[in-house]
């Protein structure tokens, strides 16, 4: 069946047989690890999000002099609002981590390659957009460091030549943050989750036409079981330290008269504002932005060896360890104060996390003057014994380097052997 004639079939189907084909009866490669169910964790956190986040939104307060004070009341006095609250904005911290661990997850094994283009570009689009969502759910509770958050990172817009100045006055509704701001954030948050849910069933249909990889990196069409989504639980840890990935200054009224002395973003931002400030120039730290985000759009396209997964191709491994340890760096650089030697630490790692995407396609290309000994494809030869009968060899290369041959004969009397 061709996927024009698979796409048409499937509009066709009922809802329940839809869901039941994509969730339940989908078939997967039977040697998936554990790091294939990150994406449902991911979905899973999404869902909780959004549950937590309408039951908020029944008590918002969009207004600069209630807002924080409003976060108390639902703290102390609505029937589980403590719950709600802390479900909802350690939520956001777990979201972002599950999806991270899905990002490295995919750069490891090459998950990005041909054919899955479009699966990839998608999930680069819904990164940017959960980042946005993040912060802009960082500004409701109106907190000090929420205030000068908001503040520090919409004025980035003003190193935009020309019309910088006016999408400033623009984000804030006036000359400075204040009620309108509030209101425009509060309105765009309760919107984005809707955008995020689209293209993730977006994101999984891609995925679904053109299939899953795995760990072996090759592309398999046979081999393949009925894999069964299971019910994973949401780490409750924030039941024991529930601010451990906040910030003090949070629980402080915001006040646009004092600057804290150090402001600091979320945990899963630390890596790009590390990159940001490691350019002592306004405008080149927010250029520096965009790169990261289309480094990762460029992956798909960049030709590689049939083998994918790092762990057949040493040298890409050992490049992939060092982007990890270079990107925790990054996020240690990013709490520290902006000063010496900070500023000069964390300008090496910056330039060696673009260096990993400009040197990925060269070991690639090493590897194009290797052998292809993890090739899954059957390679058929025909042959014709003297009785009649014809036999089709099949042989295959294991990812071992061993050869094995099946043979199936036709004829008169013929069988499987």
């Amino acid at each position: 069946m061709t996927i024009r004639n698979q796409r048409l079939s499937l509009l066709k189907q009922h809802i329940y047989s839809t869901l039941n084909h994509h969730l339940i009866d989908y078939p997967t490669p039977s040697n998936l690890s554990y790091w294939w169910g990150v994406g449902l964790l991911a979905g899973i956190c999404l869902v909780i999000k959004i549950v937590t986040g309408v039951f908020l939104a029944v008590h918002d307060t969009p207004h600069v002099d209630l807002a924080f004070n409003n976060v108390e009341h639902i703290m102390r006095y609505v029937e589980g609002g403590w719950l709600l609250r802390y479900m909802h904005a350690n939520g956001a911290s777990m979201f972002l981590i599950v999806v991270h661990l899905h990002i490295f997850r995919g750069l490891y094994h090459a998950s990005y390659s041909s054919p899955r283009e479009f699966v990839r570009c998608l999930g680069v689009f819904i990164f940017l957009l959960m980042i946005v969502t993040t912060f802009i759910g960082y500004v409701p509770p109106w907190g000090q460091m929420s205030f000068w958050g908001e503040t520090v990172i919409t004025s980035l817009a003003s190193a935009i030549t020309v019309v910088g100045d006016t999408i400033v006055t623009w984000l804030w509704g006036g000359f400075s943050v204040d009620n309108a701001t509030l209101n425009r954030f509060i309105s765009v948050h309760h919107l984005h989750p809707l955008i995020l849910v689209g293209a993730s069933l977006l994101h999984l249909a891609a995925l679904h036409q053109c299939g899953s990889n795995n760990p072996l990196g090759v592309h398999s069409e046979m081999d393949k079981i009925v894999g069964y989504l299971l019910l994973s639980f949401f780490p409750f840890g924030f039941f024991f330290a529930p601010n451990v990935l906040g910030h003090p200054d949070n629980y402080i009224p915001a006040n646009p008269m004092p600057t804290p002395p150090h402001i600091v973003p979320e945990c899963y931002f630390l890596p790009i504002h590390s990159i940001l400030r490691s350019i002592p120039d306004k405008a080149g730290g927010v250029a520096a932005i965009a790169p990261v985000f289309i480094s990762l759009l460029a992956l798909p396209f960049l030709k590689e060896m049939y083998v994918r997964s790092s762990s057949f191709r040493p040298i890409h491994q050992g490049i992939f360890w060092l982007l990890l340890a270079d990107c925790l760096l990054l996020g240690w650089i990013g709490c520290q104060p902006m000063e010496a030697p900070f500023v000069t630490i964390g300008q090496i790692p910056s330039i060696f996390f673009f260096l990993f995407f400009a040197i990925t396609p060269i070991p690639g290309r090493v590897g194009r003057g290797i052998p292809k000994y993890y090739t899954d494809e059957t390679h058929h030869t025909r042959s014709f014994s003297p009785f009649g009968h014809s036999h089709i060899m099949n042989r295959t290369i294991s990812p071992f380097g061993h050869s094995h041959r099946r043979s199936f004969s036709s004829g008169a009397g013929g069988g499987a052997t």
